[in-house]
């Protein structure tokens, strides 16, 4: 038992235990742990694996089951990723010393890659050597789902696997008609069970294929416990395994949900609004077309009793679910019709061009480094990637120079340091400068 003993200080303390006898243990489990991951693999449909540390958890386990694949197989570890791809697959990628390849799709933002099964089976084609897999963000923090049917139909033709954070998307599966991405032929994905489902922050989940289980399905359980605390919370746990029960009778209710959270989206529209992406269960406004930057259309749903998942200068996302109550749509909604539309705000986001990378995203992460502001970081070589959470999406990637462009698109978002590898660490020699601000 932990330290509190089970006496109450904040009210919890009764259902926070550890691995005492009858508990089970979340990376050998044989008892009611097993028993509930097993539960929850029927009604996803596949091997589905407890995580109480997020999609995090999960991501960098699921790159660990793709390099175990590639040496299984003996291929290219290399991993072809959406550029939108959250820090924890950076921060994966460093501490697993993965390459990879972006991509960048068309008209891709920051947060945003509109990638089609066509664009990588253009990168496929011409390709030396096919990634051993794809890595993608469907949906992604704005809402825009990829067509992951598509695009597994082509990576199964080139032998590679697709691996899809599904962070926000683990209600897909009970959709009337199931577009979760295990069901649309990924090979592994996590959802992030907090985010959509009633479910305590930590709480997610690892799925993988059955084909893909009969593989690796021995290193499943050793791949989480490999980046996971030996103090898995209990409370995460019975969160999750609660959530089963409501899982069971959830397709109603949520199908129900969704038809009026679209009556909402269409009354917003003839409001005058312009709405991004095409998720579910997320409104995504885009504000500068409203008239205001997406911070302050935030500020003002803030004041009205409103908050918001997310805002920058362009966008305002809310994530809602069933939990949410009819009140509250109509409240949101009355709020929303009763602000007044002005003038468009007419300014264009920073282009998101291909950078050029100097070292390995291991080496750069690994390498002393330094704080500068971002007009002193141009020419110099990104380090460990700072970001905010959400979106927790890198503008640069350790070990790429930092632009003009990245610079122009640092000071769009608000972000004045950056930081750089320290120039009298031995690898800044290892490449050549290409632009005169690297002499200092």
């Amino acid at each position: 038992m932990p330290g509190h003993k089970g006496r109450a200080f904040i009210g919890a303390e009764h259902l926070d235990i550890t691995e005492i006898a009858g508990a089970d243990s979340l990376y050998e489990a044989s008892g009611i742990i097993a028993e509930s991951e097993k539960n929850a693999s029927e009604l996803f449909g596949c091997p589905t694996f407890y995580s109480t540390e997020g999609s995090s958890q999960c991501i960098r386990a699921m790159l660990y089951l793709a390099q175990l694949f590639a040496r299984e197989k003996e291929r290219n570890g290399t991993v072809l990723a959406a550029r939108n791809a959250h820090k924890t697959f950076h921060s994966a990628a460093a501490l697993l010393d993965i390459d990879v390849e972006w991509l960048y799709g068309h008209g891709s933002s920051y947060l945003s890659c509109d990638i089609s099964a066509q664009d990588i089976e253009e990168y496929f084609k011409s390709a030396k050597e096919v990634p051993c897999a794809v890595y993608l963000t469907s949906p992604d923090y704005l809402g825009n789902v990829l067509d992951i049917r598509a695009i597994s139909e082509v990576c199964r033709r080139y032998g590679a696997l697709l691996l899809v954070d599904n962070a926000h998307g683990a209600y897909l599966r009970f959709l009337q008609r199931s577009e979760h991405p295990i069901d649309l032929g990924a090979d592994i994905c996590c959802d992030s069970a907090h985010k959509t489902l009633p479910v305590l922050t930590g709480g997610a989940y690892l799925h993988i294929s059955k084909s893909l289980f009969d593989e690796l399905g021995y290193a499943v359980k050793d791949a989480l416990s490999l980046f996971g605390s030996t103090s898995p919370s209990y409370l995460v746990l019975q969160s999750l395994d609660a959530a089963n029960t409501y899982l069971e009778y959830h397709r109603e209710r949520l199908a129900d949900f969704i038809n009026k959270v679209n009556d909402l989206k269409n009354a917003l529209v003839n409001g005058g609004y312009s709405l991004y992406g095409d998720e579910a269960l997320k409104i995504t406004v885009q504000a500068k077309k409203y008239g205001y930057y997406g911070t302050e259309f935030a500020e003002i749903l803030f004041k009205n009793g409103i908050v918001c998942e997310f805002s920058d200068r362009d966008f305002t996302v809310m994530m809602l679910t069933p939990e949410n109550s009819e009140e509250e749509l109509s409240r949101l909604r009355h709020v929303m019709l009763s602000i007044s539309k002005r003038d468009e705000i007419i300014e264009s986001m920073p282009s998101f061009s291909k950078k050029i990378r100097a070292v390995s995203i291991r080496e750069a992460a690994l390498s002393p480094f330094e704080t500068v502001s971002v007009s002193d970081a141009i020419g110099r070589v990104s380090s460990v990637s700072v970001v905010g959470c959400p979106p927790a999406v890198p503008i640069t990637v350790s070990g790429e120079i930092i632009d003009e462009n990245a610079a122009e698109c640092f000071k769009y978002y608000g972000i004045s340091t950056c930081n750089v590898i320290k120039t009298r660490s031995r690898i800044f020699n290892s490449f050549f400068c290409i632009c005169s601000s690297c002499n200092r």
